[in-house]
């Protein structure tokens, strides 16, 4: 099997596998909730909330898709950039919510004055952003569109840091975010099926007011149960038990150390990336520190470098995504990645390439 340096899921740990494979517990009862309560410390810590981080058994787009039902009472803005932004709104659209769009060319970051203006049109009480879009390597300015959001009362802000989550500081309750969401199979290194998510108090007291938020994703039920340290639904109990362990091992490092960690690991890759004259397709100063999407130069066979680096040296990286399939290639260092593992694949790379 080859090594995942994809954009996700990404390389697992065989302690995290470990962790993992711990005997099965009842999920209602004194040792489930005993697990639930040890993962918010630290989980609260890397969202910056004092809010409960809610566990739930999905891919994240499950509670994006419920942040649109429990939170879109008039009009939703969705702010797109790529791939998995643009979908945002299709899916609101799919739902048959009245729906708006802030659309940057992929490649290219939302500006926050683009979402105020379409803000001062009115109408809106939500908007969704991508913070890092991990089809382009874009991180969007969240600071700045936080503020721009908050500015317009009633208006709420739900942010997909699936791909940014413990790789670079987010600050939920400092910048007013009401939904900060992240799938754990990115920079917490577990298998996918788990979302971590938190809600302000706003948020939950809006969705107290809409009439079909159904249960799954009911984010009151996710509320009431996590006053128990549990969750509405049979839980992914082992890949919580994986969750455990990462947590524990991100507290062992310590916060500052992994951010820093995987900002260095990024700046070897875009250094690699230069040497080779790859262009880096995320603009500068808007680039993600978890992954990086370079353009795919002309007569470049990129398909055969891929291969050739999976069967040679057993490395996956990834090409491009959506209508930027062929013309970009991925490359993740996310994770528990270290200067060591990246130097292997930087080394691997420049052989396949001669």
């Amino acid at each position: 099997m080859a090594k995942l340096f994809i954009p996700g899921p990404i390389d697992v740990s065989k302690e995290t596998y470990c962790a993992m494979s711990r005997p099965m517990i009842g999920h209602r009862g004194a040792e489930f909730e005993a697990l639930y309560a040890s993962t918010q410390p630290m989980l609260k810590q890397l969202a910056g909330t004092t809010r409960p981080v809610f566990l739930s058994t999905s891919s994240a787009w499950g509670v994006m898709e419920a942040s649109l039902k429990n939170l879109c009472a008039k009009k939703v803005l969705n702010l797109c950039c790529g791939a998995f932004s643009d979908k945002w709104f299709s899916v609101a659209q799919s739902m048959g919510l009245e729906a708006g769009k802030v659309q940057a060319e992929w490649g290219e970051a939302i500006p926050p004055e683009a979402v105020k203006a379409k803000l001062e049109e009115g109408g809106y009480d939500l908007v969704t952003l991508i913070h890092n879009e991990t089809s382009t390597g874009v991180m969007n300015d969240l600071e700045g569109i936080a503020r721009v959001v908050k500015s317009f009362p009633g208006v709420l802000l739900v942010v997909d840091s699936v791909s940014s989550f413990s790789a670079v500081p987010v600050a939920m309750d400092e910048l007013g975010i009401d939904v900060l969401l992240a799938g754990v199979q990115k920079a917490l290194a577990l298998p996918p099926g788990l979302t971590v998510f938190a809600c302000s108090e706003a948020a939950i007291e809006r969705a107290k007011t809409m009439p079909d938020r159904g249960y799954y994703f009911d984010f009151i039920e996710f509320a009431k149960n996590a006053e128990k340290n549990n969750t509405p639904s049979t839980p992914a109990i082992s890949l919580i038990f994986g969750l455990q362990h990462i947590l524990g091992e991100i507290e062992k490092e310590g916060m500052g150390n992994r951010f820093a960690r995987h900002s260095a690991n990024n700046a070897m890759i875009h250094q690699w990336g230069a040497r080779h004259g790859f262009k880096n397709f995320a603009p500068e100063g808007n680039r993600s520190v978890s992954l990086t999407c370079f353009h795919t130069p002309a007569g470049f066979d990129q398909s055969g470098f891929i291969k050739t680096l999976k069967s040679k040296h057993g490395f996956l990286i990834n090409g491009g995504y959506g209508k930027i399939k062929g013309l970009t290639f991925r490359i993740s260092n996310m994770g528990n990645e270290t200067r060591e593992t990246m130097q292997e694949l930087i080394d691997a790379m420049d052989d396949v390439l001669g």
